[in-house]
């Protein structure tokens, strides 16, 4: 029973530690059994991680904004613990290694947002640069890494499911309510009579060799919170900061502060909005009076099928150049007054000069515009609301109803883009081309 153990908590037959602090009663009741001399020195405190979560929940709105997380996207967040056996690790059986694409390739990048939290131990025992290297694909294809000390609590907050495992992560998110896939078993360290045991035996299982999104969609749609996470996790949930601050100045022998004990808020974490350099396959389906579904892929390991036509876009930044000159749409985000690059119109030219087979050319001002320039056109400026869609798909949208043959004319000024079940409302406006003064050096 990995931590119960007298190994861990004795030395020379006597407890290491004045006080070991427990969460619930169910533990103590575990530590009678698994180290008697350890008693003496339980106190039941509560869960200060668990209380952070649950008194920042009301603000999962904003930190799913953090994440770039857009109108009618679900958030997927892997987790994975430290353990050879772990969904990170290199045990028998090496998932996490050919999910990781499939994720950013099989789920419609405007329907699902895909995030990982990594232990802090993984990051330390292999080094940033090493994990930012193994998952480099994944991070082209549209996955955040979130940081593994700060953050992680916001983003499991802010998660529709999670693909986890063993570890404690899991084990919040059913506390929480969130549905949870698990990818890993528990190994043999696990306590059989522990609650995270009993919760990896009732959690459903991700088959990693059967598509991802019917699992995902079928996690959440018959998900019912199990309650035993929610009721084990801790038995004094809201109360922890005052018990533990009582602990500790009873072991110091002075009296308390009469200020109340409180825990710091969870910060709200830096913006992560996803950056796909990985080309897009894009499928698209023109519906009726200006409407049209996009489905976009990240560099997806087979076609996604799907009725409709296919064009491909691609990020000037790609990693493999080559693929420009394949490219139906080609895209840029920055600044709209970057003078590295100068105005996207400007940029949006010089980009059709020098990709001939290239049809359209999208600079992605912001978080809710781009401007676009059509070959053979005029550039055009997209504007909707910044919570709905990437306006990437906005432009692999008007791609579409030009390859089509209708004309701008008959779209008139606002055209409606649907990516799943959300439909996004698109402003189409003229945008007057310009010639930079700025000029190098």
């Amino acid at each position: 029973m990995f931590g119960f153990g007298p190994e861990w908590l004795l030395a020379d037959g006597k407890p290491i530690a004045d006080a070991m602090v427990l969460s619930h009663p169910e533990q103590l009741d575990r530590l009678r059994v698994a180290c008697p001399p350890a008693v003496a020195s339980a106190v039941l405190a509560g869960d200060p991680c668990y209380d952070r979560l649950l008194a920042a929940r009301p603000h999962r709105e904003r930190f799913r904004r953090a994440l770039g997380v857009r109108h009618g996207q679900r958030l997927v967040l892997l987790s994975s613990t430290w353990n050879p056996e772990s969904l990170f690790g290199d045990g028998d059986e090496d998932v996490l290694a050919p999910l990781l694409p499939r994720l950013t390739g099989e789920l419609a990048a405007d329907e699902y947002r895909v995030a990982a939290v990594l232990h802090p131990n993984i990051w330390f025992g292999h080094g940033p640069g090493q994990i930012r290297m193994w998952l480099d694909r994944a991070r082209r294809g549209g996955l955040t890494l979130v940081e593994p000390v700060h953050e992680w609590r916001q983003a499991l907050i802010a998660a529709d499911v999670v693909l986890g495992d063993f570890g404690s992560v899991s084990y919040y998110a059913a506390a929480l309510g969130t549905p949870v896939l698990l990818g890993a078993t528990h190994p043999a360290g696990l306590g059989h009579d522990s609650p995270v045991a009993a919760f990896t035996r009732q959690a459903p299982r991700l088959d990693a060799r059967m598509p991802l999104r019917p699992q995902l969609e079928a996690a959440t749609a018959a998900h019912r919170p199990l309650p035993e996470p929610a009721s084990l996790t801790s038995s004094a949930p809201g109360q922890s900061a005052g018990l533990l601050r009582q602990t500790f100045y009873r072991l110091m022998g002075v009296p308390e502060p009469d200020e109340p004990a409180l825990l710091a808020p969870l910060p709200l974490p830096a913006c992560a909005a996803p950056v796909r350099t990985a080309p897009i396959r894009v499928v698209t389906r023109l519906l009726d009076a200006g409407r049209i579904a996009v489905a976009r892929y990240a560099d997806p390991g087979r076609d996604p099928g799907g009725e409709g036509e296919a064009h491909t876009a691609v990020h000037e930044d790609t990693l493999d150049p080559s693929r420009l000159s394949l490219a139906d749409v080609i895209v840029r985000y920055g600044a709209p007054d970057d003078p590295r690059l100068g105005p996207p119109a400007d940029w949006a030219a010089d980009v059709l000069r020098r990709h001939p087979y290239c049809a359209l050319a999208a600079y992605v001002t912001g978080p809710g515009s781009c401007t676009v320039l059509p070959r053979g056109g005029r550039p055009l400026t997209l504007v909707a609301d910044p919570s709905a869609a990437d306006p990437a798909a906005y432009a692999s949208a008007l791609h579409t109803w030009l390859a089509a043959g209708k004309g701008l004319a008959e779209l008139g000024e606002r055209m409606t883009v649907v990516t799943g079940q959300a439909a996004h409302e698109v402003l189409v406006r003229p945008s007057a081309p310009t010639r930079s003064t700025f000029r190098p050096g």
